[in-house]
């Protein structure tokens, strides 16, 4: 009787909570339904990288072929080079473009000026807002050899202008480059709320130690932050294999090709473009059980390292 009646009251008061937060959970039922339609739903095809994938016959009634299409994949003598160019991307990306958001975050906490600190903040965030088809449209007028800002500069110091988008080794360094110009402003945006958090008083005491701005910086600031880097950097290493299609697409062409090539940009050709959607969906598929290796794998590593993790 006494478990019947604390079940009551759990559930009770569950409901409770429910309804006390009716107009919050209100406010996030758009985004529950958005995954539940677009990212969770979808998942289901994914069947059809087991089977010879039919439009007609539908995705039941396709014949069951296993795992031939992966097989294909990793026996195609191209699929090495769609692996590496893709890892590559991603970890310059995560290289290059994980502690420029820091960086900023602690230089704009430092900042007493709350007027200019407003003003770095909106001028960082704006790239992040800018459309990847404008982006890819600046990068190729900036760095054409004719009349670009860049070659501009090049020939004004009695250099020869250089055809970046034409040299198949610099892809990678536009494609991460322009990558960390749009996003380390709208990254800082989580480090600045950890901030936040951090106890005024803990700055007090180190200042009454004798700490200067670096050493309180040290001591306080970036282990406040800690737990939040480490869980972000957990995040970006399982999405190393997940790299972007749109830009990539974009700034691909015939020459560049042999390093721009990659996984998702191959899911493209070879399913809406080839129609072998069984064989595309098998390339997805192998991406992402990779990137989910490396989230598990980073997870574990973290929580026996700093004791922080996802799980």
């Amino acid at each position: 009787m006494v478990n019947e009646l604390k079940d009551g009251g759990r559930g009770l008061s569950f409901f409770k909570r429910i309804n006390k937060g009716k107009y919050v959970l209100l406010m996030f039922l758009p985004c529950l339904v958005y995954y539940i339609l677009f990212q969770y739903a979808p998942m289901l095809g994914i069947v059809i990288s087991f089977k010879n994938y039919n439009l007609v016959k539908g995705i039941w009634s396709s014949e069951w072929v296993g795992l031939k299409y992966y097989v294909m994949f990793l026996q195609d003598p191209g699929s090495l080079k769609l692996i590496k160019n893709t890892f590559l991307l991603g970890f310059y990306a995560l290289l290059f473009g994980f502690a420029p958001p820091i960086l900023l975050a602690l230089l704009l906490n430092e900042v007493k000026n709350a007027l200019f600190k407003r003003f770095v903040q909106t001028v960082s965030y704006l790239p992040h807002f800018i459309s990847n088809v404008v982006v890819v449209g600046m990068i190729v007028t900036f760095l054409s050899p004719s009349g670009g800002l860049i070659n501009d500069i090049i020939q004004s110091l009695g250099f020869q202008p250089i055809n970046f988008m034409m040299e198949p080794g610099l892809f990678r360094t536009i494609y991460v480059t322009s990558g960390v110009w749009q996003s380390f402003g709208w990254g800082s945006i989580i480090y600045l709320a950890a901030l936040s958090e951090i106890d005024p008083t803990l700055y007090e005491a180190a200042e009454m130690d004798g700490a200067s701005r670096w050493r309180k910086m040290w001591h306080v600031t970036l282990p406040g932050i800690a737990p939040a880097i480490v869980t972000l950097l957990i995040l970006s290493v399982g999405n190393i294999t997940q790299v972007g299609f749109e830009k990539v697409f974009l700034l691909t062409n015939p020459i560049n090709v042999r390093t721009a090539d990659i996984l998702s940009t191959n899911v493209y050709k070879m399913g809406l473009i080839g129609g072998q959607y069984s064989y595309a969906s098998a390339v997805g598929l192998f991406a992402s059980i990779i990137s989910l290796v490396f989230l598990i794998g980073t997870n574990y590593m973290s929580r026996k390292i700093t004791q922080t993790s996802l799980w």
